[in-house]
C-alpha cells in the first residue's frame, strides 16, 4: 500500500509542474477592470438533492444571499429561497429528497458582516412549507395537532442530515450558558415539525462527532487548549461515552471515518509536533497503525465517500496539490483518478453526491481559475459543465503561481508561493510581499488568490510566505512562532524576499509590502525591522500596538483569550513594546497606507488610530481610511471595489511598474 500511495503522489504532483511550465497565456488588450476582482462569487455551495432531481446553489441578489433551486433535467429555475428584511441564507443541507434546512444569518446595521445566532429553518425545494425548526425564538404554530417547537438557547449546526431518514436530522448545539466553554449537545430533530429529542452530550469541550453511514453517533474527539486529545466511543445503550485508550499520546486529533464493519476508526494527529499523519485505530486489538505521513505537511483534506462514508484518499499541499489514494476498492477512487486526468492541472473536490452515489458535483480550480462546477455521472463516466464561480474571470489572462522553498537564516525549511505577471519576462519585476493573517493555523495555498491576481494584472509579482507559525506544517512549526511576532516571523518573510531577489525574479529597489489582519501587523513591523527594504507599506485591519491587544478586542475579553495572548506573545512589557510598530514609528521610512473597519471587534479601530497618530507624530507620510460599517474584513462588494482601488492607486504611486 505504501509504495502505491507514494507513486500516486509523485505522478499527480508532477503533472501540475509540467502544466505550469507549458501553459501559455494570451495577451490582454487592456487592463482587467478592478471590479472583476472585487465582485463576489456568482455561484457557491452547489449541491445535488439526494435523488438528483434538483441542483441548488447560493448566489447574491441585492446584496443578500439567496438559495436557488434548479430542476436538473432542464436547468430551469424552480425557486429562489430568501429571508425578508435584513436576514439572508447561510449554509444549508438537503435532509431528504424534497426538503432543505438552512441557516438564517443577519446583516446588522452596525456592521456589514453577517451574524449567525444558531437558527435553522426548513423548506421544500419549491419554496413551500417553510418552518422555523431550531432557535432561540422557538417554532411557530403550524397546525392544531402539531405542537410548537420550544426555544433552544444556543448556536446550532447540522451534524448529519440523515438522508436515509426522511423525517429527521442530527444537530449539535453549543449552549449559551454561564460556562465559557460549554459542552455541546446533540439532538434528533424532526425536519417537518421541529420536535426534537436529545441524543447525547459531548464528552468534553471543543468536541467533534463522527457518525456512521446510517447516521448513528459512534465516536467523539475532544481536546484541551494545548491540543492534547482523547477519543470516546458512544455506549450502545444510553447517551454515555467510554474513553478509548490510544497507544502513544496524540495531539491535534481529528476523526475522519469509520473502518470496514465498524472495527476501526481513521484519525489524524501528531505525536511530537511533526506534521499530522493519518492513522487507523483498531478497536479490538487497540492498535494504532500509520497509514500515511508526509515529512513536510499535514493532510489538507481527507477524502471520504459522501454516501458510504469510506475513506479513500488524502490531499496534501507541499507546493502543488498532490493526492494519495489509500483504498482503491472504493469506486470513487478510480473515478477521481480519471477526473484528475480529464481536467489536468486542477484541484478537485467532490462537494455533493446523490443518495445512491451515482452522480456528484465536482469543483475544479487552480491558481488561475477561481473554480468551475461540473456534474459527474459516475455510472456512465460522463462529465458535464454546470457553471463557474466567477464566469467573468478568464483563466487565460490570469497569472501563474509557482511554489517556492528556501532555508531561513536559522536553518528552517520555509515554503511559499510566487505569482508572476503574465506577458512579462520573469526578471527584475516590481514586487508586493503579502504576509497572510493569523498567524497561527493559517497558511497560503497554490490556488486562485484574488489580491495576488489583482496586483499581477498591473504588472507586479506577489510573494506569499508560509512563515513559522503557519498552519499545516505541524505543531512544532507553529510553536516556532511563539514569542516571535516581531522578530523571527518577520525574518522568515524577509528571507523569502531575499530568495526571490537572488533568483533574479525581483528588483530589490522596487518592492512594497501589504497585509491584512496579522499580515497588516507584519507589513508595518517589517518596515521597522528592515527600514529601507520597501518603497511602501500597507496595513489593513491590523494590530500595531501589542500592549493594546491585551486590553481591547474580542480576544482580550475572555480568560481563554488572555491565556492565549500570554502563550503566543508573552508578558514581557519591554519585548511587547519592541515588537509594536505603533511604538516604533520613528524607525519607519516607507510611506504608509492604513485601512481599517470601524466596527472591527478582532482588531479595534483604536489599533489603526494608534499607528496613524504615531506616524504623524514622527512626521512620517501616512494615509488613512476607515470603512465605518465594516468589521475585520470588507464584506460589501462596493466597499471591496473602493478598497481595491485604493490599494492599486497607492501601489502605482510608489512602485515603478514600467521597470524592467
Amino acid at each position: 500500500m505504501f509504495s502505491k500511495i507514494l507513486c500516486a503522489v509523485f505522478l499527480l504532483s508532477l503533472s501540475f509542474g509540467l502544466l505550469a511550465e507549458s501553459h501559455q497565456t494570451k495577451p490582454a488588450s487592456k487592463p482587467i477592470p478592478i471590479s472583476h476582482f472585487s465582485k463576489g462569487e456568482e455561484y457557491a455551495n452547489v449541491q445535488l438533492s439526494p435523488s438528483g432531481k434538483y441542483i441548488s446553489f447560493i448566489s447574491k441578489v441585492d446584496g443578500k444571499n439567496i438559495l436557488g433551486v434548479l430542476l436538473a433535467e432542464n436547468f430551469s429555475m424552480l425557486s429562489a429561497i430568501r429571508f425578508e428584511s435584513n436576514a439572508q441564507v447561510g449554509d444549508y443541507h438537503w435532509v431528504n429528497a424534497e426538503r432543505i434546512v438552512v441557516e438564517k444569518e443577519y446583516l446588522k446595521g452596525w456592521t456589514d458582516q453577517p451574524h449567525y445566532y444558531g437558527e435553522l429553518y426548513s423548506v421544500n425545494a419549491d419554496g413551500s412549507s417553510g418552518k422555523y425548526l431550531v432557535g432561540y425564538q422557538g417554532g411557530g404554530q403550524t397546525g392544531s395537532r402539531i405542537s410548537k417547537a420550544t426555544a433552544l438557547y444556543g448556536t446550532s449546526y447540522v451534524l448529519d442530515p440523515l438522508v436515509h431518514d426522511e423525517r429527521h436530522m442530527l444537530i449539535y448545539t453549543v449552549p449559551w450558558t454561564a460556562s465559557k466553554e460549554p459542552h455541546a449537545r446533540v439532538y434528533r430533530v424532526n425536519v417537518i415539525s421541529g420536535k426534537r429529542k436529545r441524543v447525547t452530550r459531548a464528552p468534553g469541550r471543543h468536541a467533534q462527532f463522527l457518525t456512521d453511514r446510517l447516521g448513528n453517533i459512534r465516536f467523539a474527539a475532544a481536546w484541551d487548549s494545548k491540543m492534547a486529545g482523547e477519543i470516546y466511543q458512544k455506549n450502545k445503550k444510553g447517551s454515555g461515552w467510554q474513553p478509548l485508550e490510544i497507544p502513544g499520546a496524540l495531539k491535534n486529533i481529528k476523526l475522519h471515518a469509520i473502518g470496514h464493519q465498524g472495527e476501526s476508526v481513521y484519525l489524524t494527529g501528531s505525536k511530537q509536533g511533526e506534521p499530522d499523519a493519518l492513522y487507523k485505530l483498531s478497536l479490538k486489538q487497540n492498535e494504532l497503525t500509520l497509514v500515511y505521513q508526509d515529512k513536510d505537511v499535514s493532510p489538507t483534506r481527507i477524502w471520504v465517500d459522501p454516501v458510504n462514508k469510506e475513506l479513500f484518499a488524502i490531499e496534501l499541499d507541499p507546493g502543488y496539490p498532490t493526492y494519495a489514494f489509500t483504498d482503491e476498492k472504493v469506486p470513487l477512487s478510480t473515478s477521481i483518478k480519471s477526473l484528475l486526468k480529464s481536467i489536468p492541472g486542477h484541484q478537485l473536490q467532490i462537494v455533493s453526491s446523490t443518495l445512491e452515489g451515482t452522480k456528484h458535483v465536482v469543483f475544479a480550480n487552480n491558481d488561475r481559475n477561481p473554480g468551475d462546477y461540473y456534474l459527474f455521472d459516475q455510472k456512465n463516466k460522463k462529465m458535464s459543465y454546470l457553471f463557474s464561480a466567477r464566469a467573468w474571470i478568464d483563466p487565460e489572462l490570469m497569472a501563474e503561481t509557482k511554489p517556492i522553498s528556501f532555508q531561513s537564516r536559522d536553518g528552517n525549511k520555509i515554503h511559499g508561493y510566487l505569482t508572476l505577471p503574465t506577458n512579462r519576462e520573469a526578471k527584475n519585476l516590481p514586487l508586493v510581499v503579502m504576509p497572510h493573517g493569523g498567524p497561527y493555523g493559517v497558511r497560503d495555498y497554490w490556488q486562485y488568490e484574488t489580491q495576488s491576481q489583482l496586483f499581477a494584472s498591473r504588472g507586479m509579482a506577489v510573494l506569499r510566505v508560509n512563515f513559522r507559525a503557519s498552519g499545516g506544517y505541524g505543531r512544532k512549526f507553529e510553536e516556532l512562532g511563539y514569542l516571535e511576532w516581531g522578530r523571527n516571523i518577520q525574518y522568515d518573510i524577509l528571507d523569502g524576499v531575499d530568495h526571490v531577489v537572488e533568483a533574479g525574479y525581483v528588483d530589490p529597489d522596487n518592492m512594497c509590502i501589504f497585509g491584512e489582519s496579522f499580515g497588516g501587523y507584519s507589513a508595518l513591523q517589517s518596515t521597522v525591522v528592515a527600514p529601507n527594504k520597501f518603497k511602501c507599506a500597507i496595513g489593513v485591519v491590523g494590530v500595531y500596538d501589542l500592549t493594546l491587544l491585551f486590553k481591547k478586542g474580542d480576544v482580550a475579553s475572555s480568560d481563554t483569550g488572555q491565556s492565549y495572548l500570554k502563550m503566543v506573545l508573552g508578558d514581557n512589557e519591554k519585548q511587547l513594546r519592541e515588537y509594536s510598530p505603533a511604538l516604533n514609528a520613528e524607525k519607519v521610512t516607507a510611506p504608509v497606507l492604513i485601512i481599517h473597519g470601524g466596527d472591527d471587534a478582532r482588531a479595534p479601530v483604536a489599533q489603526a488610530e494608534a499607528m496613524v497618530n504615531a506616524l504623524k507624530k514622527a512626521n512620517k507620510p501616512v494615509s488613512y481610511y476607515v470603512f465605518e460599517t465594516e468589521g475585520h474584513g470588507f464584506y460589501k462588494e462596493k466597499h471591496r471595489l473602493d478598497y481595491f482601488n485604493q490599494l492599486i492607486t497607492f501601489l502605482e504611486k510608489h512602485l515603478n511598474l514600467e521597470h524592467d
